[in-house]
């Protein structure tokens, strides 16, 4: 384009930007003097209004532009209490070993006062090569169907001041049936006390998520972009920003590096073959390295209440989730010793449901053991209302109960032609078996006896043909019954 043509241009792109000026001007004048012109009564109106939205948009503007807090780390746990819980689940029967181990392994880790870092991130994004380039005595190998790393391995990495790292390899992220391997990743990503994210390219909402997991705990987060060669100057820049705005408030720094590894490519010959070269890549890992320095520079001491802050608030939901596996685990026993009962003083029952009263006490004995199971305080009067509620329930849908007992002892051969007082035995099973079921659901979520929540889930549970739960019932009903019978001579 001639030098002339672009000044012309430009003479008249700024012609047309002080016209808009100059008219935008003119237009605020008048309706600056239109206003001025309004009675006092209407300017203060309009005027209230104008300043009502100039501060709602101020506002609005103010929380997008804002700055990020820094995330805090969640409260760790009392370990006292914690201990208490799980000698608690020790008690019940529950494998606890796990946890007990996690806690040696926070006092050994702490007592060796050397600084471990996990390089974690999703399969195939380099953490091999760049465990191999870190610690170049590790033995690390890599797969190019990704996922090759299944278990945590640690290998000691120096830093150029001479400063070594405890570096963990770990399982990588989204690998298929790999969701053992990535609960691995996930626990040792809590011991370190520094964690290297590694990702080659934009992060992916699953990416996204693991970031903000990790950043929860406030624990000092790198974000590397590895296989940086591959981009050229303005695009790994363009990118770089993209995951500095992306992780703003989350990691500590957001780099670029290149692991390193083999690459595999054809070269053509001069007889016209052609032939695969795997050659090995230099890696270009400085800037980590400056990182890791700058972040360890203090020394294990410094971080290592993030890192113990870290482990004992994993431990509290590992604990919470074997908790809640314990608690219904004897929950199902409550309800099965509660339906073998019922069924035993059932066999002389004349109609199922219409005298749930004779089971009066055994109904209310259920109730006060699931509800002291899942620490709800309960009164008296709590526990009548319920068994009252929970018999017109009954009354309202035997025969729904009678229909469903009744199709499903015909599955088993021997049960259906053993008289009525099996069919109500198994109805009274089926009847406490639904009642303790939807009971031990709602208290687990409400932590309060909600009768209404747990009404709508017993009726839900009667009509409930499942089955499995059924043969179980039936089971149990046979096994009482055959109890009952007289020994022949």
């Amino acid at each position: 384009m001639p030098r002339r043509f672009r000044l012309l241009l430009t003479a008249l792109a700024l012609a047309a930007l002080l016209w808009l000026l100059f008219a935008a001007a003119e237009r605020a004048l008048a309706l600056a003097q239109r206003f001025l012109a309004l009675p006092a009564a209407l300017q203060w109106t309009l005027g209230g209004a104008l300043a009502i939205f100039a501060a709602a948009g101020l506002s609005v503007l103010w929380w997008l532009l804002r700055p990020r807090r820094r995330r805090r780390p969640p409260p760790a746990p009392d370990r006292a209490s914690l201990e208490q819980r799980i000698d608690q689940l020790r008690q019940r029967g529950a494998d606890t070993g796990a946890l007990g181990s996690e806690l040696a392994e926070l006092d050994r880790r702490r007592a060796s006062e050397r600084v471990y870092v996990a390089l974690f991130g999703e399969i195939s994004t380099g953490k091999s090569s760049l465990m191999r380039a870190l610690a170049p005595q590790a033995i690390a190998a890599s797969d190019v169907r990704g996922g090759t790393t299944r278990e945590v391995r640690h290998h000691d990495g120096r830093l150029p001041d001479g400063r070594t790292l405890v570096l963990a390899d770990v399982p990588g992220s989204r690998e298929a049936g790999g969701e053992a391997h990535e609960a691995l990743a996930r626990e040792e990503a809590l011991r370190a006390h520094a964690v290297v994210y590694l990702c080659a390219g934009d992060l992916n909402r699953q990416q996204a998520d693991e970031l903000r997991w990790l950043a929860d705990f406030g624990k000092p987060l790198l974000l590397v972009l590895n296989k940086a060669d591959q981009w050229s100057t303005a695009e790994r820049e363009q990118l770089l920003a993209h995951l500095r705005q992306v992780s703003r408030g989350i990691a500590s720094a957001v780099l670029a590096i290149s692991a390193g590894g083999s690459e595999r490519f054809q070269r053509t010959l001069a007889d016209g073959r052609t032939e695969t070269v795997e050659r090995q890549r230099q890696p270009q890992i400085e800037p980590l390295l400056r990182a890791l320095a700058r972040l360890t520079a203090a020394g294990a001491g410094s971080l290592e209440g993030l890192r113990e802050n870290a482990v004992l608030a994993g431990l509290h939901q590992r604990t919470g989730a074997l908790e809640t596996q314990s608690r219904a685990e004897e929950a199902e026993r409550i309800v099965r010793k509660y339906a073998g009962r019922a069924v035993v003083g059932a066999l002389a029952a004349v109609a199922p449901g219409s005298d749930l009263v004779i089971q009066g006490v055994l109904a209310t004995g259920l109730v006060r053991a699931l509800a002291q199971l899942h620490e709800v305080p309960v009164s008296e009067l709590q526990i009548e209302d319920f068994v009252r509620q929970a018999r017109l329930t009954v009354r309202t849908g035997s025969s729904i109960v009678l229909a469903v007992a009744g199709n499903a002892l015909k599955a088993f051969p021997g049960l259906g032609t053993l008289g009525g007082g099996v069919l109500h035995a198994f109805a009274y099973a089926l009847i406490f078996d639904a009642m303790g079921r939807a009971l031990s659901a709602s208290l687990a979520e409400r932590h309060t006896l909600d009768q209404d929540d747990a009404g709508a889930r017993l009726k839900a549970l009667l009509t409930d043909a499942d089955g499995p739960r059924l043969r179980q019932l039936a089971t149990l009903t046979l096994d009482a019954v055959r109890e009952r019978e007289p020994p022949r001579p």
